[in-house]
């Protein structure tokens, strides 16, 4: 207990206090099921946390040990999770089907992959450590459905039995019988250990005379195709062959199923975390492969460059100039941190920074021009100007020069955007300028940006820039 009340004491000296004694709280005093993959966001809600914090809290939390991270491939159509890795470096497949929707999906970090935090077994054993002893119902809960599916609370065990007509657990090599009754509904056979499934479309006129069908579980996990039943008596015979206890469940596909996976709430994404400075930071090995391509469908660059740097060393020296550059650093990863976005690298006096949304990079922009002026104010010259670009759009994320880095044209553009920008002075482009939530900054602070139609090089096309005055 005393190497617990360390790590929580390192917790607290490591950033927020009340996050920090949130999270001990929920590791002390949560349920077992609360302790399993850990939705950040529904975390910070329901501890009136701010979500940046929250996440930089858990972070460290993960980094110290008392939570271990999990990077889970999600279902877009039914929320389960088709794969769950320790690291995102196994996630390596270009395509992962779920056999319950029948569809294959190419994995996107800020679509498909949530990120997920459960407690350590060093600090605390909970039931899904052991997920092979896990009832149906709380296999379904806590290790087949992903944090993003809203499940209800109260009445959870009562909704999902009113949509299965039986369900049973198989141990490896053995063979069991169900009888049941067909009612006229599409029926689903569904197995979330092994993934399997077996439609069945009941229809027709109903039949006394019993039906027949087998099953057999094994390691392919392959989806069969769709049979049709008349509603009535059936005999299930399932052998499982899987090598490990087996969960198939009868669920009616119907309306109640429909709308408990049609419920949905935000979950942490890969994407948000590898913009994550806290992560950037303590986690800066778990990241991309160095032969993988990982894709976004959507991330906003952000490119910084100090006008006249050279001239600036050669006005005040190089010890000055130095000071000045690193002090102008340090502002802009501070700020960079304080709005949710992560600095990838920099390159001579240079930033480049990526940003959940649009609408963040776009604050950040406007507070850096905002820091750059208070420090020429301080040292009452015009050392610092700062040029800044946005761009957002599709990239893929890669290793490059043992760092995680991003490559496409979006980032291209971003970057030459940026050179287009002219001393203190903050160009984006017209996606970013589309962005509700962008346009709402601007406006709230009586900004009007003037738009132009520019080209820039290495791009065919002309694109459309907006100076923010």
């Amino acid at each position: 207990m005393s190497e617990i009340n360390a790590l929580f004491s390192l917790l607290r000296n490591a950033g927020d206090p009340k996050v920090a004694e949130a999270i001990e709280t929920l590791v002390t005093q949560g349920s077992d099921r609360q302790l399993c993959r850990v939705n950040a966001l529904a975390f910070a809600e329901r501890n009136g946390l701010d979500e940046e914090r929250a996440i930089a809290g858990l972070l460290h939390a993960a980094s110290i040990g008392i939570f271990d991270i999990s990077w889970n491939v999600l279902c877009p159509g039914c929320g389960g999770v088709l794969d769950s890795n320790a690291t995102l470096k196994t996630v390596a497949r270009d395509e992962y089907v779920c056999s319950l929707c029948a569809e294959g999906y190419s994995p996107t970090l800020d679509e498909m992959v949530e990120v997920t935090f459960t407690v350590s077994p060093r600090v605390r054993r909970i039931a899904a450590h052991s997920p092979e002893e896990l009832p149906l119902l709380e296999y379904l809960r806590q290790l087949y459905w992903g944090s993003g599916v809203d499940l209800p609370e109260d009445d959870y065990a009562e909704t999902i039995e009113s949509m299965v007509l039986e369900h049973v657990e198989i141990p490896a090599g053995e063979k069991v019988v169900l009888s049941l009754q067909l009612p006229s509904e599409f029926i689903i056979v569904f197995e979330s250990v092994t993934h399997s499934v077996q439609f069945i479309d009941v229809k027709g006129e109903p039949t006394r005379e019993r039906q027949n069908l087998s099953l057999v579980y094994d390691r392919e996990h392959v989806g069969s195709q769709t049979l049709e039943m008349r509603p009535g008596p059936v005999r299930i015979a399932i052998e499982n062959r899987s090598g490990k206890r087996v969960l198939p469940a009868v669920f009616i596909a119907g309306d109640p199923l429909h709308h408990l996976l049609a419920r949905r709430r935000p979950f942490l994404t890969a994407k948000r975390l590898l913009t994550n400075q806290t992560f950037r930071d303590l986690h800066r090995t778990d990241t991309v492969a160095v032969d993988q391509r990982l894709k976004i469908t959507s991330l906003t660059f952000l490119f910084t460059d100090l006008r006249g740097s050279t001239e600036l060393y050669e006005r005040v020296g190089d010890l000055n100039a130095f000071d000045m550059v690193r002090e102008h650093f340090r502002v802009l990863q501070d700020i960079v941190a304080a709005e949710a976005g992560a600095v990838v690298k920099t390159i001579g006096d240079a930033v480049m920074a990526t940003f959940p949304t649009p609408d963040r990079a776009v604050a950040a922009a406007l507070r850096m021009r905002e820091a750059m002026q208070a420090l020429n104010q301080k040292s009452g010259r015009e050392d610092l100007l700062l040029k800044i670009g946005v761009h957002e759009g599709p990239c893929i994320a890669v290793m490059m020069n043992d760092q995680q880095d991003y490559f496409g044209q979006t980032v291209n553009i971003a970057s030459r955007v940026q050179g287009l920008a002219t001393a203190q002075s903050i160009f984006v482009t017209g996606v970013v300028m589309e962005n509700e939530n962008s346009a709402g900054i601007l406006k709230a602070r009586q900004l009007t940006p003037v738009s132009q139609d520019m080209s820039l090089r290495g791009i065919e096309r002309e694109v459309r820039i907006y100076a923010i005055p």
